[in-house]
């Protein structure tokens, strides 16, 4: 898969959404600021730098590697760190090339094979032997094993953990919520034992679909009537519980610059994304939920809002990292809700 950002690349290396997939950039140079330290935290204990505590892509392919970065944060190198962390990289590929492939074809699999001579033959059987992207469920790696609780002096919300990014943790704490980060497949009965005043859905990499249990757990929270927030899977996840369908994108949004209009206002948002599927439209009729934010560039949906419920969901990420800001308010308007119990 390929990401068009021009920075970033900490982030996007980390980002759970990226589990089991060999990661394109078509910036031409990467690696330029080179690569921080994990032990940078903020207050709240997150990672200052990236998403996650390791590198989550399974490869990365770029055209020109920096191997003299230059950046009061740098601690490291861009090979060197991939090198810890046992994930094969290759440099010198026209990437921008290998995009217009990928956007005539699709998605495809695809294999770095590290060896000393090389064998498109040996590659070429790994590839096959393979088990297809959309059939693993990528959640349970990246989903936290118990509960993490993260104290605030606001109210309590549950937080379904389908590979979280830190930037989506930090939204929440920064705002004085206190949060309880619960694995995936967390019941219902769990996440009501927390006494949550409302529940987000993560990000997280994969079929959506897979999540069965996230999506029987959403459907009951439904039912109850807490408020709830989706984004990326998480919208996904709240449309097929309450009996929508999604679909595989042809060669999915990756990227800082994904424009999205509001269809309650009118406006355009600059957006950042990382998703390969998306909420099937024509599905949503008889499900209670409406499109709320739509791609401007493939009118593929960006976010549904239920018409009497406190229940949204976006496609895009509204905590940016990296990215533009331009959406940060989602955040606020699932606040608002959670402390009206209903659309503020």
């Amino acid at each position: 898969m390929f990401n068009t950002g021009m920075v970033g690349y900490p982030e996007a290396l980390t980002d759970p959404s990226y589990r089991g997939q060999v990661l394109c950039f078509t910036y031409p140079l990467i690696g330029n600021y080179g690569v921080p330290s994990y032990g940078e935290v903020d207050e709240h204990g997150l990672p200052l730098h990236f998403e996650s505590n390791r590198i989550q892509v399974s490869g990365l392919i770029i055209h020109e590697l920096c191997v003299k970065p230059h950046h009061w944060a740098s601690r490291r190198t861009l090979h060197e760190w991939l090198a810890e962390e046992g994930v094969p990289g290759i440099a010198g590929v026209d990437t921008r090339r290998l995009t217009k492939k990928l956007r005539e074809h699709g998605v495809m699999m695809g294999a770095l094979h590290v060896a000393e001579e090389a064998s498109p033959e040996k590659a070429f059987k790994a590839l096959e032997r393979a088990p297809r992207y959309g059939e693993l469920n990528y959640v349970e790696e990246v989903t936290v094993k118990k509960p993490i609780e993260y104290p605030g002096p606001g109210p309590r919300i549950a937080l379904l953990d389908c590979g979280v990014k830190a930037g989506i943790l930090r939204a929440l704490l920064t705002r004085g919520l206190s949060v309880v980060r619960l694995p995936y497949d967390a019941s219902v009965d769990e996440v009501l034992s927390y006494e949550p005043r409302g529940v987000l859905i993560s990000n997280g990499p994969g079929n959506p679909v897979k999540c069965e249990a996230t999506i029987k757990t959403v459907k009951g929270l439904f039912e109850l009537g807490l408020p709830m927030l989706g984004i990326c899977l998480g919208n996904q996840i709240m449309s097929l519980a309450l009996g929508g369908r999604t679909y595989k994108l042809k060669y999915g949004h990756r990227g800082q610059n994904k424009p999205c209009v509001d269809l309650d206002t009118g406006l355009c948002y600059v957006t950042s994304q990382n998703h390969g599927y998306a909420v099937d439209p024509s599905s949503l009729e008889d499900t209670g939920l409406h499109v709320w934010f739509l791609n401007a560039d493939d009118r593929t949906v960006e976010g549904v809002k239920h018409g009497s419920r406190p229940c949204l969901a976006v496609q895009f990420h509204p905590e940016a990292r990296p990215g533009p800001y331009d959406t940060d308010w989602v955040f606020d308007l699932f606040l608002k809700a959670v402390e009206a119990g209903h659309y503020a």
